[in-house]
């Protein structure tokens, strides 16, 4: 594609108001399988549909993961939660992502430590387009809410638990940007009046379908994280919030009280 419809696609970019209209021009004519695909992707940007829903994929931890219309999209300060719970994931562990939306946080794990690899959600949607994301690494993807969707054996047996469960309080929706606000299904934003209302549902059951010694992780605002925490002290797990300034990212991480057996392997990343 020359130059000058390039620099054209560009203009009608930063006239609808995105910020790095250069970039989002770039990747939707690498993504484009022809011209009409192109003008198609270009129209649904400059009316606001998100970049993602646009191309059909988000960036995450160095993967693209799919992403349809309808599904959670990936933040990138979500990448700070995939590296913490790196610190703790062994071979052959356990690992759910609950409430999993694309499945971007299990894959991103199992994309770098062989596991076990669960995945639930609510939505339909989500469960179709997870599917294709944990497929290249063995996952299996259920449908329902919460722990009720997952195989009983799993009870208990939960090394790594990542649940970014939706956080936002229901008042402060529409503060979001337009993106999220008008595009992505309030399920997987709304938190309820205080935003720990999914935490809470989640936290009840960790401390019976995490193994001893599991690790639970969950992402939080700076008001929200240390009420995060004290959730989770008070439903029996030992709790921490770590934090990244630099994506402006709160990782409420907790453990159930044990010692599995067998554990104090090193953590190992896969080969390749």
């Amino acid at each position: 594609m020359n130059s000058q419809i390039v620099g054209e696609i560009v203009d009608r970019l930063r006239a609808a108001g995105c910020v790095f209209a250069e970039d989002e021009a770039a990747l939707i004519v690498e993504t484009a399988r022809d011209a009409a695909e192109v003008e198609a992707m270009v129209a649904q940007r400059v009316a606001g549909s998100p970049l993602e829903y646009v191309v059909g994929w988000a960036s995450f931890c160095g993967l693209r993961i799919a992403v349809d219309p309808g599904v959670f999209i990936p933040r990138r300060r979500t990448e700070f939660l995939i590296a913490e719970a790196l610190k703790v994931t062994s071979p052959g562990a356990v690992v759910v992502d609950l409430g999993c939306g694309s499945g971007a946080l299990g894959a991103a794990v199992a994309a770098q430590v062989e596991v076990s690899l669960y995945a639930a959600d609510v939505e339909r949607a989500a469960v179709r387009c997870a599917r294709r994301n944990v497929a290249p690494y063995g996952g299996t993807v259920y449908q329902g809410d919460w722990f009720d969707a997952l195989p009983v054996e799993l009870r208990g047996r939960i090394d790594v638990l990542l649940a970014n469960v939706p956080y936002v309080p229901t008042d402060e929706i529409r503060l979001l940007p337009p993106e999220a606000r008008l595009y992505e299904p309030h399920v997987t934003l709304d938190g309820g009046v205080d935003g720990l209302a999914n935490l809470r549902q989640v936290v009840a059951g960790a401390i019976d379908w995490l193994a001893a010694g599991g690790h639970m992780y969950v992402e939080m605002s700076d008001r929200q994280a240390p009420h995060a925490e004290s959730v989770m002290v008070a439903a029996g797990l030992a709790a921490e919030v770590v934090t990244d300034d630099d994506l402006g990212a709160n990782v409420v991480h907790g453990i159930r009280p044990g010692i599995k057996p067998g554990a104090g392997r090193a953590a190992g990343t896969r080969a390749g």
